[in-house]
């Protein structure tokens, strides 16, 4: 059971994805660096390591749109690591290996399966072999979707031959004697993830540092969760969507946004107890300490959109079993560390649904300068509930944020907060910690003073999403210190 009070104390923590970490010959990972990282912020006295969502994306790269709401993203691997422990040949390298997450299979780390059934010590396959048993309820179909999706070419689900995608006994049977050997690879590919995360994150609680995880409240259509468990979600006789997930018109967009993942039939889950939620979230608490349900207002009740409408503007909000949910969860894994995201239209049942389970709302100061002094998401506005952030994943750095407003706008800005002498970000990111949220959160772009094409994700965009890394050299000694300064100060 994890401890609820994590989120009643006053901390500091940064934003900062797996994939974003240096690293000079591609995406970062869960080296070495990962571990560095976590000796700056438990030197600077930063005590929460917020990513995003570790599973495997698609296409686009978005880790809110996985192949598995359970499986942890094999391109997040370090070979490095690998090679230390003598499974892959420091020498073994593959410059036309060009397959990505969730396509394919890394060759590298399938020569590295090889290693360790040479090499490993007998503890070491057993921990394999327990890992395979422990995780078998989603494990399986998962490794067995994989390896049926790269047969077809990465095609969804609902494309391939109709005994597969009916799920017919005989021919899941037939695929994995025919797939035996992509199968191993792949669990042991989710073996390895799931070492190496284990082990920062072990690491991470010698350093008294919290790792905080991010669950999509939706999932991905092509996924394993919808072809393995299609009676949980809202779909025809056919096996196709005919609504989809959305929001409306909003800060970010003006038709809303159409992510187009399947909605939940609440009447399936409330008859077999939500079991498959209660999975979902045991889960993510042995990976994480502390929760964020992304778009928690779909809980209380979600935007359903025609599926034949290219926009979110023709939705309608149809209600979920929110209370009844919680409650399942929390009778079943005892009071949980959880956060819920209420931003964009949120109404009072949603606020309610929220307190009833005393879980700490988010507030955004980006969002805080634009109306009159009841705004919620300015300071003086805060209850100790609360996670405040100077922006999110979706949002524009602070710096490239505040060069976008205009010189009326910037003075309002600097008269609220007291301060014309202190810079952007510098002086939102002591907004946010000295507020009265137990939480305060801050992206690794607004503590390196980074402008606006540093961006992780622009909302209703799909290219050069997801890309961002920084470098050790943009963390100089006077931005550390400042940090930490502001740390001790605010007494975070």
């Amino acid at each position: 059971m994890k401890d609820i009070n994590l989120l009643s104390q006053r901390r500091a923590g940064v934003l900062l994805h797996i994939s974003s970490l240096p690293n000079d010959k591609g995406s970062g990972n869960l080296g070495k660096q990962s571990h560095h990282f976590v000796d700056f912020l438990h030197n600077s006295g930063i005590k929460v390591w917020q990513t995003l969502p570790l599973g495997v994306p698609h296409a686009d790269g978005s880790p809110y749109q996985c192949l598995s709401a359970h499986a942890g993203n094999p391109a997040l691997i370090s070979l490095e690591s690998l090679k230390d422990k003598g499974w892959l040949q420091e020498t073994e390298q593959c410059d036309t290996c060009t397959a990505g997450p969730g396509f394919g299979l890394h060759c590298l780390i399938a020569k590295s399966y090889d290693g360790f059934l040479n090499l490993a010590s007998s503890t070491e396959k057993q921990l394999y072999i327990d890992f395979c048993k422990d995780k078998a309820d989603w494990l399986d179909d998962y490794t067995l979707f994989v390896a049926i999706r790269n047969q077809f070419s990465a095609q969804c689900w609902n494309q391939w031959p109709t005994d597969l995608k009916e799920r017919k006994p005989k021919a899941l049977k037939e695929a994995r004697t025919r797939l035996a050997s992509a199968i191993e690879i792949i669990k042991f590919e989710q073996y390895v993830f799931y070492s190496q995360w284990m082990s920062l994150k072990a690491y991470a609680s010698e350093k008294n540092v919290l790792l905080f995880g991010d669950i999509p409240i939706f999932v991905s259509y092509d996924s394993a969760d919808v072809w393995a468990n299609s009676k949980v979600f809202k779909l025809d006789k056919k096996g196709e969507m005919s609504v989809v997930a959305g929001v409306p018109p909003d800060y970010f967009s003006e038709t809303g946004q159409r992510w187009g993942n399947p909605h939940y039939d609440w009447k399936y889950l409330k008859r077999t107890n939500f079991s498959w939620w209660k999975q979902r979230l045991k889960s993510q608490l042995e990976m994480f300490d502390i929760l964020r349900i992304d778009h928690f207002r779909g809980f209380e009740a979600a935007w359903e959109i025609p599926a034949d409408e290219e926009t979110a503007i023709n939705g309608t909000w149809v209600e979920a079993p929110g209370e009844a949910l919680l409650t399942a969860l929390t009778d079943e894994l005892g009071d949980i560390p959880l956060v819920a995201e209420d931003l964009g239209i949120i109404t009072d049942k949603v606020d309610k649904l929220r307190t009833d389970f005393n879980l700490p709302g988010m507030k955004i100061l980006q969002f805080a300068f634009s109306d009159t002094a009841e705004n919620p998401y300015l300071p003086h506005n805060y209850e100790k509930n609360y996670v405040v952030y100077t922006g999110t994943h979706d949002n524009d750095t602070t710096l490239g944020w505040f060069n976008s407003l205009n010189d009326h706008e910037k003075q309002h800005i600097y008269h609220y907060l007291g301060n014309s002498q202190t810079s952007m970000p510098c002086l939102l990111i002591g907004a946010a910690f000295s507020s009265v949220a137990n939480l305060a959160i801050v992206p690794m772009q607004d503590i390196l003073e980074l402008g606006g094409e540093h961006r992780m994700n622009t909302p209703g965009t799909t290219d050069g999403n997801w890309k961002w890394q920084f470098s050790w050299d943009q963390l100089t000694e006077d931005k550390v210190n400042r940090l930490s300064n502001l740390v001790s100060m605010f007494a975070r």
